[in-house]
Protein backbone atom coordinates (compact mmCIF):
# COMPACT_ATOMS: atom_id res chain seq x y z
CA UNK A 1 0.00 0.00 0.00
CA UNK A 2 0.99 3.43 -0.42
CA UNK A 3 1.49 6.26 1.98
CA UNK A 4 -1.31 8.53 1.05
CA UNK A 5 0.81 11.60 0.28
CA UNK A 6 2.53 9.28 -2.63
CA UNK A 7 -1.05 7.78 -3.98
CA UNK A 8 -1.56 10.48 -6.39
CA UNK A 9 2.06 10.24 -8.18
CA UNK A 10 1.96 6.42 -7.93
CA UNK A 11 -0.98 6.09 -9.61
CA UNK A 12 -0.36 8.57 -12.23
CA UNK A 13 2.65 6.35 -13.14
CA UNK A 14 0.74 3.13 -13.37
CA UNK A 15 -1.63 4.90 -15.96
CA UNK A 16 1.46 6.25 -17.56
CA UNK A 17 3.21 2.26 -17.52
CA UNK A 18 -0.19 0.83 -18.82
CA UNK A 19 -0.78 3.21 -21.68
CA UNK A 20 2.80 3.45 -23.24
CA UNK A 21 2.22 -0.49 -23.40
CA UNK A 22 -0.12 1.18 -26.72
CA UNK A 23 1.46 -0.11 -29.80
CA UNK A 24 0.08 3.21 -32.02
CA UNK A 25 1.94 5.72 -31.96
CA UNK A 26 2.06 9.70 -32.95
CA UNK A 27 4.94 11.80 -33.66
CA UNK A 28 5.23 14.39 -31.15
CA UNK A 29 8.48 16.83 -31.40
CA UNK A 30 9.65 14.63 -34.21
CA UNK A 31 9.88 11.64 -31.50
CA UNK A 32 7.19 8.64 -32.16
CA UNK A 33 5.26 8.29 -29.07
CA UNK A 34 2.62 6.12 -27.57
CA UNK A 35 -0.60 7.50 -28.31
CA UNK A 36 -2.30 7.04 -25.11
CA UNK A 37 0.68 7.89 -23.15
CA UNK A 38 0.62 10.87 -25.06
CA UNK A 39 -3.33 11.78 -24.63
CA UNK A 40 -3.52 11.02 -21.17
CA UNK A 41 -0.35 13.85 -20.88
CA UNK A 42 -2.20 15.68 -23.00
CA UNK A 43 -5.54 15.62 -21.16
CA UNK A 44 -3.56 16.80 -17.46
CA UNK A 45 -2.14 19.31 -19.42
CA UNK A 46 -5.74 20.83 -20.89
CA UNK A 47 -6.80 19.97 -16.93
CA UNK A 48 -4.38 22.02 -15.35
CA UNK A 49 -4.77 25.24 -17.81
CA UNK A 50 -8.90 25.02 -17.52
CA UNK A 51 -9.13 24.61 -13.82
CA UNK A 52 -5.98 25.94 -11.14
CA UNK A 53 -7.18 23.46 -7.94
CA UNK A 54 -8.87 20.38 -9.52
CA UNK A 55 -9.62 17.54 -6.97
CA UNK A 56 -7.67 14.41 -6.93
CA UNK A 57 -10.70 12.83 -8.27
CA UNK A 58 -10.78 14.29 -11.41
CA UNK A 59 -7.02 15.08 -11.79
CA UNK A 60 -6.71 11.01 -12.29
CA UNK A 61 -9.69 10.50 -14.14
CA UNK A 62 -8.24 12.74 -16.47
CA UNK A 63 -5.21 10.92 -17.27
CA UNK A 64 -7.22 8.20 -17.04
CA UNK A 65 -9.98 8.74 -19.50
CA UNK A 66 -8.63 6.40 -22.42
CA UNK A 67 -6.58 3.97 -20.69
CA UNK A 68 -5.50 1.29 -22.58
CA UNK A 69 -7.99 2.27 -25.00
CA UNK A 70 -6.54 0.32 -28.26
CA UNK A 71 -7.70 -3.03 -26.49
CA UNK A 72 -11.41 -2.86 -27.60
CA UNK A 73 -10.96 -1.25 -30.90
CA UNK A 74 -13.72 0.24 -32.90
CA UNK A 75 -13.93 -2.63 -35.76
CA UNK A 76 -15.30 -4.79 -33.20
CA UNK A 77 -18.77 -3.45 -33.44
CA UNK A 78 -21.21 -2.75 -36.32
CA UNK A 79 -20.43 0.36 -38.29
CA UNK A 80 -22.84 3.07 -38.06
CA UNK A 81 -23.99 5.36 -34.57
CA UNK A 82 -25.33 2.45 -33.16
CA UNK A 83 -21.93 0.10 -33.35
CA UNK A 84 -20.12 3.83 -32.58
CA UNK A 85 -22.17 3.63 -29.28
CA UNK A 86 -22.10 0.18 -28.03
CA UNK A 87 -18.54 0.58 -28.80
CA UNK A 88 -18.03 4.04 -26.42
CA UNK A 89 -19.88 2.41 -23.69
CA UNK A 90 -17.61 -0.87 -23.52
CA UNK A 91 -14.70 1.63 -23.85
CA UNK A 92 -16.26 3.60 -20.90
CA UNK A 93 -16.44 0.47 -18.67
CA UNK A 94 -13.16 -0.82 -19.59
CA UNK A 95 -11.03 2.79 -18.91
CA UNK A 96 -13.17 2.42 -15.44
CA UNK A 97 -12.16 -1.00 -14.92
CA UNK A 98 -8.72 -0.58 -15.31
CA UNK A 99 -8.41 2.88 -13.58
CA UNK A 100 -10.41 1.37 -10.31
CA UNK A 101 -7.75 -1.63 -10.49
CA UNK A 102 -4.67 0.83 -10.61
CA UNK A 103 -6.11 2.67 -7.95
CA UNK A 104 -7.02 -0.17 -5.52
CA UNK A 105 -3.49 -1.55 -5.91
CA UNK A 106 -1.54 1.96 -4.54
CA UNK A 107 -4.31 2.00 -1.92
CA UNK A 108 -7.28 4.16 -2.64
CA UNK A 109 -10.87 3.34 -0.47
CA UNK A 110 -13.53 1.80 -2.69
CA UNK A 111 -15.57 5.14 -2.21
CA UNK A 112 -13.00 7.23 -4.03
CA UNK A 113 -11.99 4.12 -6.47
CA UNK A 114 -16.58 4.47 -7.30
CA UNK A 115 -16.21 8.33 -7.91
CA UNK A 116 -13.33 8.14 -10.04
CA UNK A 117 -14.92 5.21 -11.99
CA UNK A 118 -18.49 6.97 -11.95
CA UNK A 119 -16.45 9.91 -13.67
CA UNK A 120 -15.14 7.48 -16.68
CA UNK A 121 -18.24 6.65 -17.41
CA UNK A 122 -19.25 10.23 -17.33
CA UNK A 123 -22.89 9.51 -14.95
CA UNK A 124 -24.55 12.68 -14.69
CA UNK A 125 -22.98 14.62 -17.14
CA UNK A 126 -23.90 18.10 -16.97
CA UNK A 127 -25.18 17.85 -13.44
CA UNK A 128 -21.85 16.61 -11.61
CA UNK A 129 -19.66 19.05 -11.84
CA UNK A 130 -16.51 17.07 -11.97
CA UNK A 131 -18.28 14.87 -14.79
CA UNK A 132 -18.66 18.09 -16.97
CA UNK A 133 -15.40 19.25 -16.49
CA UNK A 134 -13.89 15.87 -17.30
CA UNK A 135 -16.12 16.36 -20.43
CA UNK A 136 -14.97 19.67 -21.16
CA UNK A 137 -11.50 18.77 -21.17
CA UNK A 138 -12.01 15.67 -23.19
CA UNK A 139 -13.57 17.89 -25.86
CA UNK A 140 -11.32 20.67 -25.72
CA UNK A 141 -8.06 18.18 -26.37
CA UNK A 142 -9.99 16.59 -29.30
CA UNK A 143 -10.41 19.96 -30.76
CA UNK A 144 -6.81 21.02 -30.34
CA UNK A 145 -4.80 18.23 -31.31
CA UNK A 146 -7.54 15.58 -33.62
CA UNK A 147 -10.04 17.48 -34.92
CA UNK A 148 -8.15 18.61 -38.12
CA UNK A 149 -6.77 14.95 -38.73
CA UNK A 150 -10.78 14.09 -38.01
CA UNK A 151 -12.02 17.00 -40.47
CA UNK A 152 -9.60 15.19 -43.19
CA UNK A 153 -11.01 12.20 -43.21
CA UNK A 154 -14.77 12.76 -43.05
CA UNK A 155 -17.10 15.24 -45.42
CA UNK A 156 -17.62 18.52 -44.37
CA UNK A 157 -21.48 18.04 -43.41
CA UNK A 158 -19.95 14.91 -40.88
CA UNK A 159 -17.28 17.27 -39.61
CA UNK A 160 -19.85 20.03 -38.73
CA UNK A 161 -22.80 17.80 -36.89
CA UNK A 162 -19.70 16.30 -34.84
CA UNK A 163 -18.19 19.94 -34.29
CA UNK A 164 -21.84 20.46 -32.85
CA UNK A 165 -22.20 17.42 -30.94
CA UNK A 166 -19.37 18.26 -29.28
CA UNK A 167 -20.23 21.81 -28.58
CA UNK A 168 -23.70 20.76 -27.06
CA UNK A 169 -21.73 18.25 -24.39
CA UNK A 170 -19.69 21.52 -23.29
CA UNK A 171 -19.87 23.64 -20.20
CA UNK A 172 -20.21 27.67 -20.71
CA UNK A 173 -16.57 27.25 -19.33
CA UNK A 174 -15.31 24.71 -21.74
CA UNK A 175 -16.91 26.30 -24.92
CA UNK A 176 -15.30 29.60 -23.81
CA UNK A 177 -11.90 27.88 -23.87
CA UNK A 178 -12.92 26.24 -27.19
CA UNK A 179 -13.24 29.88 -28.52
CA UNK A 180 -9.47 30.48 -27.89
CA UNK A 181 -7.97 27.61 -29.00
CA UNK A 182 -5.22 28.24 -31.66
CA UNK A 183 -6.80 26.54 -34.32
CA UNK A 184 -6.08 27.10 -37.87
CA UNK A 185 -8.35 29.01 -40.04
CA UNK A 186 -9.90 26.14 -42.30
CA UNK A 187 -10.91 24.93 -38.55
CA UNK A 188 -11.75 28.31 -37.50
CA UNK A 189 -14.17 27.98 -40.24
CA UNK A 190 -15.70 24.79 -39.39
CA UNK A 191 -16.13 25.96 -36.12
CA UNK A 192 -18.02 29.12 -37.20
CA UNK A 193 -20.34 27.53 -39.56
CA UNK A 194 -21.35 24.80 -36.70
CA UNK A 195 -22.29 27.37 -34.59
CA UNK A 196 -23.79 29.53 -37.09
CA UNK A 197 -21.56 32.14 -37.72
Amino acid sequence: MTDSADRPAAALRLIDAANAEDPNTELVAGQPRPSALVYGERMSQRLAQLVPEPSEALRLAARAQHLQRWVIPRERYPEGRKGYHQWRTALARYHAERAGAILLQVGYDEVFVARVQSMLRKERLKLDADVQLLEDVACLVFLEHYFEPFAARHDEAKTVDILRKTWRKMSALGQQAALALPLSASATALVQRALGG
